[in-house]
């Protein structure tokens, strides 16, 4: 199995940055793409961020420009830097990872992390 945990959310005024991590831990045999998604009260889980294993990036249209996607594949971390946020930016934000474990290493299964929250006051 592997274990996602994000760490780094918090409150922020309108305009500021936070930086967003998850470590992915566990019987990992490897991690193909990292991504990171988002839910806002009332609103359908979307997709912010994705990085593949060998540094490829897309973002929604919504954080062009703002957010940053990267990853440490040493450390098994994504990372989300998110500058210039909007009221708008205020959600749970998850990690998202697709991976192998040793015990099958043959087979991609989809893996998340609890949640970190969010806020960017006006």
């Amino acid at each position: 199995q592997v274990q996602l945990v994000e760490s780094g959310g918090g409150l922020v005024q309108a305009g500021g940055s936070l930086g967003l991590s998850c470590a992915a831990s566990g019987s990992i045999f490897w991690i193909n793409d990292m991504n990171w998604y988002r839910q806002a009260p009332g609103k359908q889980r979307e997709l912010v961020a994705g990085i593949s294993s060998v540094g490829s990036t897309s973002y929604a249209d919504s954080v062009k420009g703002r957010f940053t996607i990267s990853r440490d594949n040493a450390k098994n971390m994504v990372y989300l830097q998110m500058n210039s946020l909007r009221t708008e930016d205020t959600a749970d934000y998850y990690c998202n990872a697709n991976a192998a474990s040793t015990t099958n290493r043959y087979v991609l299964r989809e893996y998340w992390g609890q949640g970190t929250q969010v806020t960017v006051s006006s």
